[in-house]
């Protein structure tokens, strides 16, 4: 991890909800802590980053929770989540058309977006099959850990 590495990193945490960030690579400690609190913000411990991990997960907060009146219309369907943290793309590039939209049916190792983590670009692709209900974050937004990103109905009717 170089110093461009760190730098891209405190500028992604002090963009996003997250509290705090540890890693640790080898000898190197890197500590990060937001400034801005808020009562939702759950500090989890510090996560020990394996070397041959080809990218690291820190500790961050859970996204928030949703409503009830929500939940119980849309747990007939299926939440897709972040993998990591990064800046979450719809399109692979910003002159094409975004990998699904709303309405779009998908199956099994569809690509759905692009999230990049440390200037490396991560496909996400559908476990499910089924058809996209909602998509939860704008084109590039930095996303969070666990973060849901798109809300699919695996009942093709």
């Amino acid at each position: 991890m170089d110093l461009k590495d760190i730098k891209t990193l405190i500028q992604f945490v002090s963009k996003s909800e997250i509290y705090e960030v540890e890693i640790k690579l080898g000898n190197t400690k890197v500590h990060i802590k937001n400034k801005v609190t808020s009562a939702q913000n759950a500090v989890l411990p510090p996560i020990q980053v394996l070397p041959n991990v080809s990218h690291p997960i820190p500790a961050v907060t859970e996204p928030p929770k949703e409503e009830k009146s929500e939940e119980t219309s849309e747990s007939r369907y299926v939440t897709i989540k972040s993998p990591m943290i990064g800046t979450f793309y719809r399109c692979p590039t910003p002159d094409k058309p975004p990998h699904v939209k709303v309405g779009d049916k998908i199956e099994p190792g569809t690509k759905l977006c692009v999230i990049e983590a440390m200037k490396l670009f991560n496909d996400i692709e559908a476990e499910v099959a089924g058809k996209i209900v909602k998509i939860f974050v704008e084109n590039a937004s930095p996303v969070e850990y666990n973060q849901p990103l798109f809300l699919v109905d695996p009942n093709l009717s």
